[in-house]
Formats: structure tokens, C-alpha cells, sequence
């Protein structure tokens, strides 16, 4: 058995190998950057090493600094969890040719479902399958745009430009009509150079009602395959997934044993050993059929939704990947593992619904995630959400003995999550899960594209929130006089109230016989912050008048904390309204600037390098009349 385990990540994925490793008796040595140096990870491992400055390219994506740290800490094993470098066959064989145990499947396994088309071709031979494309050969012919026009008029439209190095939504296009396929394929082919170095491209037909269906696959070294059933991951937003749940809904065992099977099928066809995803796009259209299921990706490391998994069978399986890396056969046998009740999981990102999604970093000074369900999570209460990494701070995890039990628990887990100042997507998940179709399992793909502007919730409060908001402040406590953290309203104090929000002013008599919303908060000396059903609301106490600040239309403010990486534009160069003006990088997402109507660039505030703060002027436009 493994006795020293180096972690090669952070958050809370780090902090769940953590946990399972120390039920275990398996020592732990964490990496950091700059930024994690006094991270949750950091701090619950038996070790920790310092391996470089805060962008992950100079420290987690560093293979070298990593394995020097597992030699220099005695580490006679590494776990790379998922994202960086938890997919690269080339560090995976790097940490076997130092002597160390890679807690991976085989570099040869990795490097064979790697890319799209070459998994595709794989797939098929190996009878497990596929979606209807076209997956081009070597010849430099098969990537001519004739050839791909050709073939994508064959499939029939809509269809799917996909790069074969692709991942995360990047380098995929749909092309509704055969006019439109020329422009989509340029640009995704561009995409797909600068983000992969890659620029070839597969075709798919495009799914009218796609569901993401996904197989937990496990591995040994003795020549054993099993499957831990299925995974519907349908809730997406711009190809990231939000919610999962565990089994699919509507899944019977006619096309469970299919789908299933075909997983083992295909995890055979690699010698996989160790945790795997066999990805499947599902033609809902009709329900879920084994004969409209087919092939899309393998996931050569453990997923981000595990936890629903280990909620319904029982198995832990960061303790299986460590079992199976130390040599031992898998713990169960098929015939063992069977689905008890349903688990659903919830991504808590550190981001602004209601300003479209953007990220939100900063100190979280006041954290709360509640008690009931399970919480994965890497921050606590004081620790800082950086911009240099992943938004997710958390899932929120829950099971019933059915579905319907699962969703109620995992809305009440969202009602409690109060986090501050820090903006999450709770609330919108929240109404996710409470919206009709997700209770009907009507699910797709594209649920939250068509639903969005009912799952967005309306950061204005409502009356019964400002009254709501009122009561807290009010809420006298002889422990806490001045932070009442956790309050929850019992009955209205009668008094009058003077509240300030978004440069709105009320007054309000508590003595009136109005609605008060359920909510919970805190207060301080200055402010008010309550919390409903996953959405924060701040107001300011004893607010007189209160005028919220403005700038000029004019004004291009920086929507977050973030890094300047390209002006486009200088002082005194004329504009047209939309004409992008800057660049602006943060968690791992670029955010271009655009001028908003035709003008004068009057000032330029920024450089690329910069790092700028939230609400920074970063440009000023100005029409000729104003100069």
C-alpha cells in the first residue's frame, strides 16, 4: 500500500484526496502556489512545498517542481486529481520514470483517448458506439474545407465542428445550414490553435435533444473492469457542467445494462486500470434508448461529480484509485455493486449570474455552507477566492431514497448557503432545481440556454426581503450585539428601520402589518446582509438619501479583478461601437472590452500586464461633440 501521497492540486478536490487518504494511514504532502500559501489544502496535508508563483503554468502545470517535490518529501506516490495535469500521458510517464507511483491510468491509456478522433476510430473497432460524423484520416485532403463541407452536407444540419484536441467548450461550433459551415469552421479552427496547438477538426450530427450520459468505469492491474452505473451531467452552461445527477432519470435496466456495458466494453479496449468516464450523447427525443446512445469522449481521471456515484453505490473512490495504484485488485466484483436511492450535486461558483456570469473573487468574509447534505469544499470562512484559478468553491452533494427526495434536500443545502462578499451562483441553481421541467426530468442540454432569464435571479429585492433585511437589523442578541451571523427571523421587532440599497432609500415600520421574508443574515455597525434561498442582498443601515455612484457613459470599467492581456486601441484612435478595445483575464476566462457607441478614445488608463481592481476606469470614450 501506498504510505506517502504527494496531491498535484489544489481546492477541494486536494482536500477530499486528503480526507481518504488520512481514514487510510497514507501520509500527505501538498503543493501550493503563491496564492494557496496559507490555502485549506495546505493546511490539512501532513506537508506542504512551495513549487512556484501563482498562474498555474509557473507552478500546478510544472511536472518537474512537482516530482522534485515528492522525492524531497520522501512521497512514494502521486495523485494528480482532475484538471491540470491529471490527463498528460507525458507527466503520467515522467512520475513512473522517477521511480514514483502515478495514481493514474497507464500513459498508453491516456495517450490513446486523448484526442476525439483518434478515440472515435478506437471505439468503433473496439464495437461500442459512435456518434454519426465524420472523422477525418491522416491525409492533409481529409482536412481540406471542400472535403469537410462535403462530408457535412452528407451528415445532414445541423452539425458539430469539433476540434479532436478540444475540451471545455472550446473549439466546437454548430452550423445550422450548409451557407453558414465555411465561417464556423474558420473560426474554430482558430480557436482551436490558439487554445490546443491543434487546429484539426471532426464532425458530429448535432443531437436536436442531447443528453450528457456518463459512465463510471474502474480498472485494475489483474485485467478486471467494472462499472459504478451511470451519470446524467444533462445541466449545462456553455458546455460546463452545473448539476448532476445519479442514476439518469428515466434510465430503465434495458438501457442501463446496454450503456453500461458498453463502458466496460470500451475501458477494456485501452487496458484501463483506474478511474474512468466513458461520456455518451443521448437522443432524448424519445426517452432514453440503448439504439440512440452513442460514444462521445473517455475522462482518464476521476470526475468532478464522483460524489453521486459514492452516494448511491457506497464506495469511496479516491480509496479505490489508491488500492488499484498499489496493486491490488478492485474491491468489488460487479455482482457487488448495485444503486441504492438517487444523489444529486450542485457546483458552487465563485460568480455574478445577474452580471452574466462573470467571476466574483475576493475575501470571503462571511462563509456558511450549512449542515445537512455533504459539502466539498477547499475555502473556509477568511480565505480569499483568487482570480488565477477555477471559480468552483464548492459541491453540495445530497441523496434520497428517490429523486424527488434528492432534489428537495439539495434545495434546502442552497437555501442555508450564505457566502459574502463574495457573489455565487446558489440562487440560480436553487431555482434550477424548483424550475417544472428539472422536477419532470424534461432535461437536455440546452435547459438553462432557454430557461435562463427564470433561472437568473432578480438581484432587486422585493418588500418582503427589504422588511426581511429590517428585522435583522433590528434583531437584538446578548451575545452578539453587533453580528448576528446565522440569524433566522422568529417574529418582527416592532420598530422603524432606515435602509439603503443600489441607491435606493426606505423607511420601514416594522410595527405595520406587512410580509417579512424567511431570511437569515447578519449586520454590523454599517451594514446589512441577508440571505434567501441561495441569493445575497446587501443594504445599508441608517441610509439618509443615499445617491449611487455613476460614471460617465463613457467610462469602461474593469468588471472584476483581473490581468490586461492585449490593447487594441490608444489615446486619442477612433472607435466604432463595438469595436473591442481591451482585454481582460481572470479565473482562467478572457473577458474582451468593447467600445459603447462610436467616439474617441479620451483616456487609456491600462497597459498589458496590468493588473486592475474591480470598477477601474480602464478607458474613457468620448463622442467628437464632448472634446
Amino acid at each position: 500500500m501506498i504510505q506517502s501521497l504527494l496531491i498535484a492540486n489544489r481546492g477541494e478536490i486536494a482536500c477530499r484526496i486528503i480526507r481518504t487518504a488520512r481514514a487510510m494511514g497514507v501520509r500527505t504532502v501538498a503543493v501550493y502556489s503563491d496564492a494557496d500559501a496559507k490555502a485549506l489544502h495546505v493546511r490539512q496535508a501532513d506537508e506542504a512545498v512551495h513549487i512556484g508563483p501563482s498562474p498555474a503554468r509557473e507552478s500546478y502545470l510544472r511536472g518537474d517542481r512537482i516530482i522534485e517535490a515528492a522525492k524531497q518529501t520522501g512521497a512514494d506516490a502521486i495523485h494528480p486529481g482532475y484538471g491540470f495535469l491529471s490527463e498528460n500521458a507525458d507527466f503520467a510517464q515522467a512520475v513512473i520514470d522517477a521511480g514514483l507511483v502515478w495514481v493514474g491510468p497507464k500513459p498508453d491509456s491516456i495517450r490513446a483517448m486523448g484526442l476525439k478522433d483518434a478515440a472515435k476510430k478506437l471505439m468503433s473497432a473496439a464495437g461500442v458506439p459512435v456518434t454519426p460524423g465524420y472523422t477525418p484520416g491522416s491525409g492533409a485532403d481529409d482536412q481540406s474545407p471542400e472535403r469537410l463541407q462535403k462530408e457535412a452536407d452528407a451528415i445532414g444540419y445541423p452539425v458539430l465542428i469539433k476540434a479532436v484536441a478540444g475540451g471545455g467548450g472550446k473549439g466546437m461550433r454548430r452550423v445550422e445550414a450548409a451557407a453558414d459551415f465555411q465561417d464556423a469552421l474558420e473560426s474554430c479552427q482558430r480557436e482551436a490553435a490558439s487554445s490546443f496547438g491543434n487546429d484539426i477538426v471532426l464532425l458530429e450530427k448535432y443531437i436536436l435533444s442531447p443528453r450528457h450520459i456518463e459512465v463510471q468505469v474502474f480498472g485494475d492491474s489483474h485485467g478486471n473492469v467494472v462499472h459504478l452505473f451511470e451519470r446524467d451531467c444533462s445541466l449545462q452552461r456553455r458546455h460546463q457542467k452545473v448539476i448532476e445527477e445519479a442514476p439518469a432519470p428515466g434510465m430503465d435496466e434495458a438501457t442501463r445494462e446496454a450503456v453500461c456495458g458498453a463502458a466496460v466494453k470500451a475501458a477494456h479496449a485501452v487496458n484501463y486500470e483506474g478511474a474512468g468516464t466513458i461520456e455518451f450523447i443521448a437522443d432524448a427525443s424519445e426517452g432514453l434508448r440503448a439504439d440512440r446512445i452513442w460514444f462521445m469522449e473517455m475522462n482518464t481521471r476521476l470526475q468532478v461529480e464522483h460524489p453521486v456515484t459514492e452516494e448511491i453505490t457506497g464506495q469511496d473512490l479516491v480509496e479505490w484509485q489508491l488500492r488499484v495504484a498499489s496493486g491490488e485488485p478492485l474491491p468489488k466484483k460487479q455482482d457487488e455493486l448495485s444503486i441504492n436511492g438517487h444523489a444529486i450535486e450542485a457546483r458552487l461558483y465563485a460568480e455574478d449570474p445577474a452580471r452574466e456570469f462573470l467571476p466574483s473573487v475576493g475575501r470571503l468574509d462571511h462563509f456558511d455552507l450549512g449542515s445537512e447534505g455533504r459539502i466539498e469544499t477547499g475555502v473556509e470562512e477568511g480565505d480569499a477566492i483568487s482570480p488565477f484559478y477555477d471559480p468552483m468553491i464548492a459541491k453540495l452533494i445530497a441523496r434520497g431514497d428517490d429523486r424527488d427526495e434528492a432534489i428537495a434536500a439539495l434545495a434546502d443545502i442552497l437555501d442555508e448557503v450564505e457566502v459574502w462578499p463574495v457573489k455565487t451562483n446558489a440562487g440560480f441553481m436553487f431555482n434550477a432545481l424548483l424550475h417544472p421541467d428539472f422536477a419532470a426530468a424534461n432535461l437536455d442540454t440546452g435547459f438553462i440556454a432557454r430557461e435562463l432569464s427564470d433561472l437568473v435571479p432578480d438581484p432587486e429585492p422585493d418588500e418582503a426581503i427589504w422588511c426581511g433585511a429590517a428585522a435583522v437589523a433590528l434583531a437584538e442578541d446578548e451575545d452578539e450585539p453587533a453580528s448576528l451571523t446565522g440569524f433566522r427571523l422568529n417574529a418582527a421587532p416592532a420598530a422603524h428601520v432606515a435602509l439603503g440599497q443600489g441607491g435606493k432609500f426606505r423607511s420601514i415600520n416594522l410595527d405595520d402589518d406587512i410580509e417579512i421574508a424567511p431570511v437569515s443574515g447578519f449586520r454590523d455597525d454599517e451594514n446589512v446582509v441577508v440571505f434567501l434561498e441561495g441569493q445575497a442582498y446587501s443594504f445599508e443601515r441608517n441610509a439618509r438619501g443615499i445617491v449611487g455612484a455613476a460614471t460617465g457613459d463613457g467610462a469602461i470599467l474593469a468588471p472584476m479583478p483581473g490581468k490586461v492581456t492585449s490593447v487594441e486601441v490608444a489615446a486619442g484612435d477612433a472607435v466604432v461601437k463595438g469595436q473591442r478595445l481591451l482585454t481582460l483575464e481572470a479565473m482562467k476566462m478572457e473577458h474582451g472590452l468593447v467600445a459603447p457607441f462610436d467616439g474617441v478614445v479620451a483616456e487609456l488608463n491600462t497597459a498589458v500586464g496590468s493588473q486592475v481592481q474591480v470598477d477601474a476606469v480602464l478607458v474613457r470614450i468620448e463622442t467628437p461633440a464632448e472634446r
